[in-house]
């Protein structure tokens, strides 16, 4: 096969700060924690809009084995560098209870630039998601995958889901983050472009209009990047556990490769309006790996475990061109276990009928997520 792309990638994941004494979220980051961070981890971290959050970025890893480890590394630097001042990092989309209303912005002119523009919205921002770059040099194949595997964004949504708790109440959410993300400008899904021109111009619109200063500020569930020629996949929630963040890393790339791969035989998969996947991206929201999804083939609800069986086979062959059987068939154990949001829930619960208060409750379930942030692989992986 001749000028396949290079199918690297990198990650990045964006952390609460809690106290490890309270589970409290931080309302102000202490000084210098950062920069320990980065004394461990060679500057990979950067500052989020609030204080009390804190997001690293893998290099660019060209295979699951770099990816993991970088990962790993970089959990662990976070965890080290809290750990000094009595903090610990957990990686979900949202704390169980804080109150948005008594955190503080990050300070900088970058963000209270943001926080302004923004206005009322910013304030409930205090959310964390995962982002997945896939490289895909060639700019016109970018937006052609991109137009096409907008049908499976749904699918790694409830692959991931962490953020069933908002402000100390079960929201009856997966991932009540999304709903929060939702309120901001230029989310959601992305129109389907027939070029990367037609792409560049749309977007030059609002930059000459000065709304803003280039495309990182469109924030859509996909996205080429501004920054690298990458396919930035950013619907996800952010997974407690580093396999389950590999796994939806390793099924978004054989997705990509998969489309490219029936691209060489002339072939495409079909698309289908936002509307209709806006539809199973509400189903994944609501009810993560429990619940079904539309089959638009079939016209009907399908268990969501089904339609995993489905795409483990569908990028098989991908999987092991890159070597990641392992990790795409994680994605099965997910469903199986449930995701993080399902085990909060169960942590929620469980204690609640051990005889503990709704306050006593949710800090377990803080206790919980400080653990398995930190858990390593099973060793399948």
């Amino acid at each position: 096969m001749t000028n396949e792309p290079s199918w690297s990638m990198g990650v990045e994941e964006e952390y609460l700060l809690v106290e490890r004494d309270s589970g409290a979220l931080v309302a102000k980051q202490p000084p210098g924690l950062m920069e320990k961070v980065v004394d461990l981890r060679h500057g990979l971290v950067a500052r989020e809009l609030f204080s009390s959050q804190i997001e690293i970025a893998t290099g660019v890893c060209t295979d699951m084995k770099y990816l993991r480890a970088d990962v790993g590394l970089l959990r662990l630097a976070v965890a080290e560098a809290a750990d000094e001042f009595g903090l610990a990092p957990i990686a979900s989309s949202s704390h169980p209870f804080a109150r948005w209303k008594r955190l503080e912005y990050t300070e900088g002119e970058r963000y209270q630039a943001l926080a302004e523009d923004l206005a009322g919205v910013s304030r409930r921002l205090i959310i964390s998601g995962l982002h997945v770059h896939v490289g895909i040099e060639d700019p016109e194949l970018r937006i052609d995958l991109m137009n096409q595997v907008t049908y499976f964004l749904p699918h790694l949504l409830a692959l991931s889901t962490s953020s069933p708790f908002w402000e100390g109440s079960d929201t009856g959410l997966k991932s009540y983050r999304t709903t929060v993300f939702s309120t901001l400008p230029r989310t959601g899904l992305p129109e389907k472009f027939d070029s990367w021109s037609e792409f560049r111009r749309h977007v030059q619109v609002l930059v000459d209009a000065g709304i803003i200063e280039d495309s990182s500020k469109v924030w859509w569930d996909i996205r080429p990047s501004e920054r690298y020629p990458t396919l930035e996949m950013r619907v996800t929630d952010l997974p407690t556990k580093m396999e389950d963040t590999i796994a939806v890393a390793a099924m978004y790339v054989c997705l990509l490769r998969m489309l490219w791969r029936l691209k060489l035989e002339n072939r495409r998969w079909r698309n289908y309006a936002n509307f209709l996947v806006s539809e199973n991206l509400w189903r994944a929201e609501r009810y993560g790996v429990n619940g079904e999804l539309i089959d638009f083939g079939k016209g009907e609800l399908v268990p969501f475990a089904d339609l995993v069986e489905e795409m483990i086979e569908l990028v098989r062959p991908d999987a092991e061109a890159l070597d990641c059987v392992a990790e795409v068939e994680h994605t099965r154990t997910i469903c199986e276990r449930g995701t993080s949001a399902d085990r909060q829930l169960a942590v929620y619960q469980g204690a609640l009928e051990a005889g503990a208060t709704e306050d006593e409750a949710l800090k377990v379930v803080v206790d919980a997520l400080i653990t398995d942030s930190m858990a390593p692989p099973t060793s399948e992986l």
